[in-house]
């Protein structure tokens, strides 16, 4: 019955998704719209396969600075979650430089960094760890301070250490609140790549797209976009699936 549904969910999904690109050719045949200003998905698609070369070293450049940064705000954000869960005292003062740095925005930061650290990858994986990091902060924080009062009573009459509390109920509670912030953090990170480099460097699709904006280039721009929009989905659905696996004890959502 699983299977069934999932194989339904796909067939209405790509229904959806072929309807859509369907109308956006349909639409610019009929109404004449220059390539200049709107190209075709046919357009876009044949650039893809002119240029193979060029999209494939810049997506593959954009995509390590992305899970790079990623892995790293992903760990970062765990780290101090646990450190704030074991000593709570420090909680107030840590987030309010959390809130910070979070509320600065990264198209400000990003000029800054490049112009500090050069036009290599380092600057973009700083970007894209930093706008993962709180996300994930936030969530995994949540998930440890928000155990069930009853096992948590159960805990305390056995006379368990805060060690053992956290290690055996707060970390466990806390492994669907992070993967919630894995599927907002995964595709997020492309963005945060893709701005650093808009702020300067020598490759990747935040670089392509810049120069095809700059002339104008819109398929060489929407090309880019399709693959950026590609990576961000097939992301998402490696950590949907990663949390099926990880987080077995909840039930499974069904659409009625």
């Amino acid at each position: 019955m699983q299977h069934k549904q999932s194989r339904k969910t796909i067939v209405i999904t790509l229904s959806i998704v072929i309807i859509f690109f369907l109308a956006w050719e349909l639409g610019v045949f009929l109404t004449g719209t220059p390539v200049y200003l709107l190209p075709a998905p046919s357009r876009v698609i044949q650039t893809l396969f002119l240029h193979p070369d060029t999209f494939a070293q810049a997506t593959f450049l954009t995509l390590g600075e992305a899970l790079t940064g990623l892995m790293i705000g992903v760990l970062a954000g765990i780290l101090l979650a646990s450190i704030l869960t074991l000593l709570p005292g420090i909680e107030d003062g840590v987030m309010t430089l959390a809130i910070l740095i979070k509320s600065t925005p990264m198209v400000a930061i990003a000029p800054l960094l490049t112009l500090w650290l050069g036009f290599g990858v380092l600057p973009k994986i700083i970007i894209t760890a930093l706008m993962s990091f709180f996300p994930v902060l936030i969530n995994v924080l949540s998930g440890m301070q928000r155990v069930d009062p009853a096992l948590y009573d159960l805990f305390r009459s056995w006379n368990a250490s805060r060690w053992e509390i956290f290690r055996y109920l707060r970390a466990p509670s806390a492994i669907p609140y992070l993967f919630t912030a894995l599927k907002i953090t995964g595709p997020l990170s492309l963005i945060g790549a893709v701005v650093a480099e808009w702020t300067g460097a020598s490759g990747g699709l935040g670089r392509t797209m810049w120069l095809a904006y700059t002339n104008l280039n819109l398929p060489f721009l929407f090309a880019a976009i399709f693959i950026l929009a590609a990576a961000g989905m097939i992301i998402y659905r490696i950590i949907t699936w990663s949390e099926a696996k990880a987080v077995f004890w909840q039930p499974a959502q069904t659409n009625s």
